[in-house]
């Protein structure tokens, strides 16, 4: 288990601790190109260096262990209309919607603009392929079923669905073609994610095959990001904040690559806070077993780590949850000093930025 707050630091953490004012020219709305052309900001307890992602095999030994998140983003936006007989006859209304996670009954949640224009009943056509009957809506949240399931519903919502950009891209662009390229995983598997495990987009075939040849190994685990991963953190004493959960699965192969690694003296490396997530959700009892079902792990200072030894990520919004994770890894000051630096030298955030390799 985690040490004590308390014992650590003689106080609850603030809010305010995580906080730090980030250029807006520093926010990136289109990821770089290559893939592995990105910077790299490597941090080795209190050494900073300047890198590519492509020099990554550089840095890992043989016998290392990089874990990969296979989830695959669903195209979860979805424009759409709805038709209704009034005393003035046929009207209609645009609705927007964005699936969130699929249902044990078969339906879907997902946030609808605006709610107050549908009933529960009514349908909502996306597409002459692609439609919704809204079942019922509970604490904000609409709950739909679709005329189409299996792979003739992610044929039909790859076809009418746009990739969830994070907000603060959907802000200053909306979402194209060349998005459902850009914001997949080369190796992305598993349908379910309705936003990218993002430090993983700066990985291409290249990278890939080079390190493999280093004799890195790779391991894939599945976490479905949801949309709570852009929640703001609303409260003052951040160990009182609740994490909202997303379903993930370590299978026995993976789970037994990543022991055997640990017992041969390798590193275990997960690209993107989603994999160190699920491999510490996995570990919990000091050794990763196969794991699979839903995990609301919050990390911050004090969190006490049983698989991770290094992580590569991508730069974080102020005030979150992701922030307070690589605090727990590199320590709060540490990760002040990496920021401090990846500002001033106009590294790119977010989550088509730039990425940093963490070494505690």
């Amino acid at each position: 288990m985690a040490e004590s707050l308390g014992a650590r630091y003689g106080a609850a953490m603030k809010l305010s601790d995580f906080d730090f004012h980030l250029p807006e020219a520093l926010i990136a709305t289109r990821p770089a190109s290559p893939r592995s052309s990105a910077r790299m900001l490597v941090a080795q307890g209190d050494d900073i260096r300047d890198q590519h992602v492509f020099d990554l095999p550089g840095w890992l030994r043989p016998g290392d262990r990089l874990v990969l998140n296979d989830t695959r983003v669903i195209p979860a936006r979805l424009s759409g209309r709805r038709h209704r007989q009034s005393a003035q006859g046929a009207v209609s209304a645009g609705i927007e919607a964005t699936l969130l996670d699929p249902q044990a009954d078969g339906t879907w949640a997902a946030l609808i603009k605006p709610l107050k224009k549908v009933k529960p009943g009514e349908e909502i056509v996306f597409s002459p392929a692609l439609s919704a009957e809204l079942e019922r809506v509970e604490q904000g949240q609409a709950f739909l079923r679709f005329n189409l399931t299996g792979d003739d519903f992610d044929a039909a919502l790859e076809q009418a669905g746009a990739m969830p950009l994070p907000p603060y891209i959907a802000a200053k662009r909306p979402a194209d073609a060349q998005d459902k390229t850009d914001y997949q995983t080369v190796w992305a598997r598993h349908s379910g994610a309705v936003a990218a495990p993002t430090a993983s987009l700066h990985f291409d075939e290249d990278l890939l095959q080079s390190l493999v040849a280093r004799g890195v190994g790779i391991t894939h685990v599945t976490l479905h990001v949801g949309a709570g991963t852009f929640l703001p953190v609303k409260v003052e004493d951040v160990t009182t904040h609740k994490m909202h959960s997303e379903w993930g699965r370590v299978s026995q192969q993976a789970a037994d690559e990543i022991r055997a690694t640990q017992d041969a003296g390798g590193r275990v490396i997960p690209v993107g806070t989603t994999a160190l997530r699920l491999i510490e959700s996995a570990a919990r009892s000091g050794r990763i077993e196969p794991w699979e079902g839903d995990t609301d792990i919050f990390i911050y200072p004090g969190f006490q780590f049983h698989v991770t030894d290094a992580l590569m990520t991508n730069f974080h919004l102020p005030k979150s949850t992701l922030l307070m994770l690589v605090s727990a890894l590199m320590g709060k000051d540490r990760m002040r000093k990496v920021y401090d630096h990846a500002i001033d030298r106009q590294y790119r955030f977010f989550s088509y930025g730039d990425a940093s390799l963490l070494i505690p």
